[in-house]
């Protein structure tokens, strides 16, 4: 079982900027896809976007332009460079490793592990 721990969430003012960081264990990390997700309360858990083995990225339309998802295969590491928040970026955030990139309709399906996020609150 690869184990996955997000971290870097926390209080942020409105504008401001975070950076979380996704670290897993396991020797394949750089064959696998990787998925960042949000869930705010009484909402369902929904990709803020994903990495490709490769490097290739997928973004949700409304955190284009604002976030940006990075890979250190050496460190077994993603990362999640969200600048300009707003208050409706207020969510649990989660990383999930192993799922399936889907280039032809920019998305990704979620498989394997998952951490147990990391809490991104902005007040406004």
């Amino acid at each position: 079982q690869v184990q996955v721990v997000e971290s870097g969430g926390g209080l942020v003012q409105t504008g401001g900027s975070l950076k979380l960081s996704c670290v897993t264990s396991g020797s394949t990390f750089s064959i696998n896809a990787i998925g960042w997700y949000r869930q705010a309360p009484g909402q369902r858990r929904a990709l803020v976007g994903a990495i490709s083995s490769g490097g290739s990225t997928i973004y949700a339309d409304s955190v284009k332009g604002r976030f940006t998802i990075s890979r250190d295969n050496a460190k077994n590491m993603v990362y999640l460079q969200m600048n300009s928040l707003k208050p409706e970026d207020t969510a649990v955030y989660y990383c999930n490793v192993g799922g399936i990139y889907h280039s032809d309709i920019s998305g990704y399906s979620p498989l394997g592990s998952w951490g147990q996020g990391t809490q991104v609150t902005v007040s406004s």
